[in-house]
């Protein structure tokens, strides 16, 4: 259903996977990979939110790599420039806004993946509103999210 896209990464580019819904474009959803990287199942789940209407975006932070042993994963986390991922999760919003039509976007992510969701919610709060971790985890100490820059949407 999906296809391997390339998109703009401040100056750069990077890699991933985007599924289009079969009618009209409803809102972008992000989706992030757990330490594996870019592998099958992540962009299965992307079809599956395709196929519920929505435009789903898993970027691929590894450029390429991945693997299904343990300790290779946790390699390539640890290895992974957080700095560039940041970088590159910015670009794969702008990318589902473009895509979607929607200025609105959600984010899910999986183990590695719901950590760098809490992360890209405080780094795009102009587009991202609605954030899923699933067990996220942030093992890098430079990436911690800065919640100040969520705004509450409640009134007061």
């Amino acid at each position: 259903m999906g296809e391997m896209v390339e998109f703009a990464s401040n100056g750069g580019t990077a890699p991933g996977y985007l599924a289009m819904p079969a009618g009209d474009p409803g809102p972008g959803i992000l989706v992030i990979q757990e330490y594996w990287g870019l592998v099958p199942h992540i962009k299965e789940v992307a079809d599956r939110f395709a196929a519920e209407g929505f435009v789903a975006l898993a970027p691929d932070l590894y450029h390429g790599a991945s693997t299904t042993e343990p300790d290779e994963a946790g390699k390539l986390m640890m290895a992974m420039n957080i700095e560039q991922a940041a970088k590159d999760l910015s670009g794969a919003v702008t990318l589902l806004q473009e895509r979607s039509g929607h200025n609105q976007v959600g984010v899910v992510g999986f183990c590695m993946g719901g950590g760098l969701a809490l992360v890209t919610g405080t780094l795009r709060p102009d587009a991202v509103k609605a954030v899923v971790p699933f067990y996220g985890l942030i093992p890098w100490p430079s990436a911690q999210p800065d919640w100040r820059r969520r705004r509450s949407s409640r009134t007061r």
